[in-house]
């Protein structure tokens, strides 16, 4: 006899996905796709421009994108808490490209703490560099962590919001946590406040690369700030906790939702 499979217990990218779902993240694909070949063909003037221009017209990429996103494949979004403003560490749990776009779009003109690799990227490389985001190696220890904090007191200098993704990298909703030191480390060389986020969107934006786009409500809250001046393992426990139950919760909302008949 041939085993069977519980597909109720897979992750939700191993699961076989509805024909609608495959057509709708189909048809947002392809919307995604040629706009962003017009948006990049149409900023490029904006790399020998203020970086204002670019910082422009990003955010009308965000904008376009989650436009697409929700006329296509019926994917909105809900933000809760208090979105932060002026000189703030922002630290977001990370699932999906989603979380990058809203982040960005939300906050004013925030800096990202990216991998240097994404600097090579045509296009999309040269914008963010220009967009002027924190690109560090993150094989070289103790150098990089100085750069990343001199570039991020600079714009906090500034005023603006500094966002860092503590775990280095997406995880799939469930996953065991895995917190780096660089986000600490941030925190007590800045001096400033730390935001944590909890979000959502890895239940929405799945599958192989990203391609599916399941139907519904992203939810992404700021939750209560971390004041400055924790000590470090005082920090990296307040930040854990609060953002893992907070993430927890949106996780199980998220997927009550997805179960639930339309």
């Amino acid at each position: 006899m041939t085993p069977t499979r519980d597909t109720a217990s897979l992750p939700p990218h191993h699961k076989t996905p509805a024909p609608l779902t495959i057509f709708r993240s189909s048809l947002f694909l392809l919307w995604f796709a040629a706009m962003s070949v017009v948006v990049n063909i149409a900023a490029l003037p904006a790399l020998v421009l203020p970086r204002a221009v670019i910082v422009w017209a990003a955010r009308q990429w965000c904008a376009a994108t989650f436009w697409g996103l929700k006329f296509f494949a019926g994917v909105d979004f809900e933000t809760r808490g208090e979105i932060p403003k002026g000189a703030v560490l922002v630290a977001a749990k990370h699932m999906s490209m989603w979380d990058t776009l809203a982040l960005y779009l939300l906050l004013f003109d925030p800096v990202m703490v990216i991998k240097r690799e994404l600097l090579a990227v045509p296009f999309y490389g040269w914008y963010v560099w220009k967009a002027g985001m924190i690109a560090i190696d993150r094989s070289a220890g103790a150098s990089a962590l100085r750069q990343m904090v001199e570039r991020a007191r600079a714009v906090a200098d500034e005023g603006r919001a500094v966002i860092i993704f503590p775990e280095g990298t997406r995880k799939n909703p469930g996953a065991p946590p895995d917190y780096k030191p660089g986000v600490a480390g941030l925190y007590a060389q800045l001096g400033i406040a730390c935001v944590p986020v909890a979000l959502n969107s890895g239940l929405y934006w799945t599958g192989p690369a990203g391609f599916l786009k399941k139907r519904g409500r992203i939810v992404i809250s700021f939750l209560p700030v971390i004041p400055a001046g924790l000590k470090r393992a005082a920090f990296m426990r307040a930040l854990e906790e609060s953002t893992e139950n907070a993430t927890a919760a949106l996780v199980a909302e998220g997927r009550a939702s997805l179960a639930s008949p339309t």
